[in-house]
This record gives structure tokens, sequence and C-alpha cells, in this order.
């Protein structure tokens, strides 16, 4: 997966394209889309990913034949969906290092004061992004800061820049480098990963490949961003507007930092 630019003007539409999808399978996949999971695990889509990368990734459990999808919905939900000994909360504010600037929570698994939250500052940010392009977020139960909603963001991102004029793209372009900024969570997130899922491992593999191509396209957009100075003046010119309007309009329940 190598980026290019077809005349140093914009993103590849062809590799542009490619990362939706890519963004697209992972976000099913989180969402618990157990027959997208295993068809992909069936052709071989992971190992293409992988081998595209620059760096070793280990997928072998995410490579069968006939994987079994009622083991793989066990698993999903043991890890995702059910709140026990094996649960991995897979939003990015329950692994955030400090609490929230205020914050409420009934919740049994929250202590006031603590991080490890739901609907914390990472969900608002997140929901900020949502709004400046109108997205809605469908997958990860709507929730914003959910890892499969922030993936199904970045598919979005990717397609609407693949379509997008020079103007429109250099919005989208500062919007999908902040998000992908803002997910050096999935670093605490695989880690917790690959603490629980110790049997199959196939969701182990699944976050160490979605966290690895997720820093590495950070990367590449950060190398984008600094390749084009006009960019970077007109963000510069337009930050402080953004900040003053997000904090306007910020939507109720979420806290502003």
């Amino acid at each position: 997966m190598a980026a290019t630019a077809s005349d140093g003007a914009g993103p590849d539409v062809a590799f542009t394209r490619a990362r939706a999808a890519v963004y697209e399978l992972l976000a099913s996949a989180f969402d618990g889309d157990i027959e997208t999971l295993a068809e992909a695990m069936a052709d071989g889509s992971f190992h293409e990913l992988a081998s595209v990368l620059p760096v070793a990734v280990e997928v072998d459990p995410l490579v069968a034949d006939d994987p079994d999808p009622e083991a793989l919905s066990i698993g999903y939900d043991n890890l995702f969906v059910v709140p026990g000994p094996h649960y991995v909360p897979p939003f990015a504010s329950a692994h955030a290092d400090e609490p929230s600037h205020e914050f409420e929570s009934d919740s049994a698994f929250h202590e006031a004061g603590s991080a490890g939250e739901l609907y914390g500052d990472p969900a608002a940010r997140m929901a900020r992004r949502y709004e400046r392009l109108g997205f809605t977020p469908e997958r990860g139960d709507g929730i914003p800061d959910h890892v499969a909603a922030q993936l199904s963001f970045l598919s979005t991102l990717a397609a609407a820049r693949a379509d997008a004029d020079d103007a429109a793209g250099d919005a989208l372009q500062e919007i999908e480098r902040e998000t992908l900024a803002a997910m050096g969570w999935l670093d605490a997130f695989d880690e917790a990963v690959a603490g629980q899922d110790r049997a199959e491992g196939v969701f182990a593999a699944l976050s160490r490949l979605t966290r690895t191509i997720v820093a590495w396209d950070a990367k590449r957009a950060r190398g984008e961003d600094d390749t084009n100075p006009q960019r970077r003046r007109h963000e510069s010119a337009t930050k402080t507007t953004r900040i003053r309007n997000e904090d306007e309009t910020q939507p109720d329940g979420f806290d502003r930092r």
C-alpha cells in the first residue's frame, strides 16, 4: 500500500478509492458484520492487505478457507459487546489517560473523576468532526468514538476525496489528517485486545492490522500535508474561525475542552 500522486496536485484517485474500501472492510469487521469478516478471511483479503504494508504484520489467524461464523460471532461479542471478563471497550473514551473536563455517568464500570468513560472528550471531538462533513455514524451503535464509526468516517472521507475538486479536497484532507492523528488510542486498544483474545486470535490480529494501517496512513497524511504549503496556510487562516464555530454549535451532552 504505497502512496502515490497522479500529478502532485492531489491524491491518486485509484489509491484513494482503495483506501476507502480498506477502511470500510475494517469498519464492517469491528461493527460485528461477521459475514463480511468471514468472506474476507476466506478470500485472502487480509493477507493481501498485510503484504503491501511497509512493516510485517502477523495475519495468519485472519486467513481461513472455511471460517466458523458462530465462533467468530461469539468471540466478537465476548470482546466488544458483553461487559464480562474479556470485554475490551471499542471506543476511544474508554482508553483515555485522563478524565474528561466534566463528566457524569451512572455506569457501574466508571469511577467518578477517572478515565475510562463513555461519551467523554474524545467522543465530543469526533462528533464535531462529523458535523463538519454532515456525517452521521451508523456503525458502532452511533457512538462517535467507536472504532467502527471512526473507520467508517475515514472510508467516507477517502471516497469523498476521490471525487472532490481542489477546494473541497483541501477541506477533506484537513479533516482526514485530524481524524487519523486522533486515533493514537488504537495502541492501547490493540494491546488490550491482544491480552484478551488469546484463544483464536482473530480479533487480536484484526486490531493489530488496523492499528498498523491507521499509523501508516497517519504518517502518509502528515507527509501529504507537509508537501502542500498552500493547504497549510489555508489551515492556519481558518483554524481560529473553525474552533469558534465548533464551540457555538457543540452538541448537547458533550463538554468543551
